[in-house]
This record gives structure tokens, C-alpha cells and sequence, in this order.
């Protein structure tokens, strides 16, 4: 879900992405997925409503190169909105490139009766709520949802090349979906149905989400690196990605059954790029991109296979993660005892 730097550039033309806004108040009813494109701008994933709104954050100056660690941030958080860490959800943290300063995306309460709120942490540690009345803002409305459901009608964000991609479950028959918006926003995505091989099941699937993502250039040509439950990883090229089609990713590596993604970035170290990815059951792991061309497509039932990595051993508990900066990450880790910290690393 985070962008590789090379991909969040200025677009072709001349006005800033944030002069298309218009000041209101958007109806915001959820917020479970963040992303960030140029300029400050924020996209926001709203899966109650099922839509998305862009907003100016108006957060564009560097904040400092300090590092963020905060202990109990679920604790302070609900300290900050007067309540406590039980009435306090975090979905999904993100850093801002434009600022360096953090965004944390926060259910406040449970169940229907959850409220949105949007909260900022900038890097002197200040944690701060950020307004989303009389702002500038856009929105567009995801089609087709998936009543049943509609917690996955937006698994995904990411922003590439002037392009918002989504990704989510739609309630038809090939209910995988990767949406495509051009920013600014003109009108609903009917989306592209995505299929993948799947190899610990050993079959094609049409109907697993994405459950996390991120951009990354191949051999100069964008593409969308996507991890699904029981761990498939599987890369489309964006130019394919056309409303209304089908298309068939190509599977370049399992990385274990019985695990869920959570969350993926892609850096540089040593002249290589590395995948880190999060993960609900076998801990963070590093993915080497060497053979990311030429790894022979996983199309047959297998176990692990396709491209190399290794587990950290050393991150335990990661449940977000994103880039600082180019040396150092970003991880939300909840402790055995359920305490959630915000802690610096160095990108191992």
C-alpha cells in the first residue's frame, strides 16, 4: 500500500494536484486505508461508505528527521480523544513523504457506532486530531460493492503515475477487483477483475481480495506487487489494468500458507531493492527483487517457492509498517501483553 519514491512524482501537467479540491465537509464514515500522494495530498478509505475522499492536508513542509518511538500510542491516543485504549482502534498508520510527519487512521468506539477520526503525530512527538470539517476535498464512490462484505470493498491504496489504484471485493462472480481512478476524480470505477493461480491451494482463484500492496517498477514499467491471504505474491502491470477486463496476474512467489499479509513497502539497500512485508503468522520478511523478471510463474500446486526471502528475526509483533525515509521504517508492533508502540528501525 505504500509507494516507492520514484513513483510518487508531480504529474505531466501544470496545476498541483490539490487545486482540483473544493473546501467542505466530506461524509466520512469510515477510515480503514490511507495512502499518500504528492504535495500532502491524503486518500482516504472509507469502506462503510465505500468510497474514497482525497483531502489537503496542508502538511507539505519537512518536518525534521527525528526518529518516531511512542509507547502505549493506542493509550495516548485515547487519552487525547478522552477515553482509553480499549475504545481505541489503529487501522492504519502512514507516513507522510512531503512532511515526514505520521498519520494514524482511528476507530473510536466499536461496532456501527465506531467514529473516524483521523489523527496526525508530527515528529517533535506531538500527537494532534486533524480536522476533516471545511477542508479540501474530493471523493469518488466505489460500484458494485460486496454487501456481505463490505469491510473488503477497499482492502488497498496506492497511488502511481496520477492514478489511484484500489483494490477490494465486488459482488460479481470474479469478485477480485483492482479499480483504477484518475486523479482528479471524474466518475466511479467499475473496475479490472483480477485472477491469480494460487499455489498452496493448487487452482485459479477469483474471489480473495488483495490484502495488501504496493508500486514498483519493473524493467521501467509500473506495476502492482500484491500479497493475498495463505501468501501468494503476484505482480500486474498497470497498463493492463483497463475498466471492464480481466486479467490474469502472474504469481512469483508462496511464501507459506495458514498467514495473512498486513502490510508491505519496497526499499533500497546496497543497490538492491527488497519487499519487507508484515504478516499475521510468520513474521516480517525480506523478499530479494533479483529475480523478480525472470522467476518462472508459479502454476502448479507447490509449497514455498518463486523468490527468495528471509524472516527478520528480530521484528516480532509488526502489524503496520511503512518507509520514514530512505535508511530507516516505520512499524506499529503490539507486545504480547497488548500494548502498541510506535517504533523506529533501520531497513534491515
Amino acid at each position: 500500500m505504500v509507494l516507492c519514491a520514484a513513483l510518487v512524482a508531480a504529474p505531466a501537467f501544470g496545476a498541483p494536484f490539490t487545486e482540483s479540491l473544493k473546501k467542505g465537509t466530506p461524509e466520512i464514515k469510515s477510515i480503514s486505508t490511507l495512502a499518500f500522494g504528492p504535495e500532502g495530498l491524503l486518500f482516504i478509505g472509507d469502506t462503510t461508505a465505500a468510497a474514497v475522499v482525497a483531502i489537503d492536508t496542508g502538511d507539505s513542509k519537512q518536518g525534521g528527521a527525528a526518529t518516531v518511538d511512542v509507547e502505549k500510542i493506542d493509550e495516548k491516543i485515547g487519552a487525547m480523544l478522552g477515553t482509553t485504549s480499549k475504545d481505541v482502534r489503529i487501522n492504519d498508520v502512514k507516513v507522510n513523504p512531503a512532511s515526514g510527519n505520521v498519520y494514524i487512521a482511528v476507530a473510536r468506539g466499536t461496532g456501527n457506532s465506531a467514529a473516524p477520526v483521523l489523527v496526525k503525530l508530527d515528529r517533535a512527538g506531538k500527537l494532534s486530531e486533524v480536522s476533516l470539517k471545511d477542508i479540501p476535498f474530493a471523493s469518488v464512490s466505489i460500484a458494485n460493492v460486496n454487501e456481505k462484505r463490505r469491510g473488503e470493498s477497499i482492502t488497498g491504496l496506492a497511488f502511481v503515475d496520477g492514478k489511484l489504484i484500489v483494490a477490494g471485493l465486488s459482488n460479481e462472480e470474479f469478485a477480485s477487483k483492482l479499480r483504477v481512478f484518475t486523479f482528479p476524480f471524474k466518475e466511479a470505477d467499475k473496475g479490472v477483475s483480477v485472477e491469480i493461480y494460487h499455489g498452496a491451494h493448487g487452482k485459479f482463484e477469483t474471489a480473495s481480495p488483495v490484502r495488501t500492496f504496493t508500486t514498483y517498477k519493473i524493467a521501467g514499467e509500473s506495476h502492482i506487487l500484491a500479497a493475498y491471504t495463505c501468501t501468494p505474491l503476484v505482480k500486474f502491470p498497470v497498463e493492463k489494468l483497463k475498466t471492464g477486463e480481466k486479467v490474469q496476474g502472474t504469481t512469483i512467489a508462496e511464501l507459506g500458507n495458514g498467514n495473512q499479509p498486513l502490510d508491505m513497502v519496497i526499499y533500497t539497500k546496497g543497490g538492491k531493492d527488497f519487499i519487507l512485508i508484515a504478516n499475521s503468522k510468520r513474521g516480517v520478511m525480506k523478499v530479494n527483487t533479483d529475480e523478480i523478471q525472470t522467476v518462472e510463474p508459479i502454476v502448479k500446486k507447490t509449497g514455498v517457492a518463486g523468490l527468495k526471502y528471509e524472516t527478520v528475526a528480530d521484528l516480532k509483533g509488526v502489524m503496520q509498517l511503512d518507509k520514514l525515509d530512505n535508511e530507516r521504517a516505520l512499524i506499529l508492533v503490539r507486545k504480547d501483553d497488548g500494548q502498541q508502540n510506535l517504533q523506529t528501525i533501520q531497513l534491515p
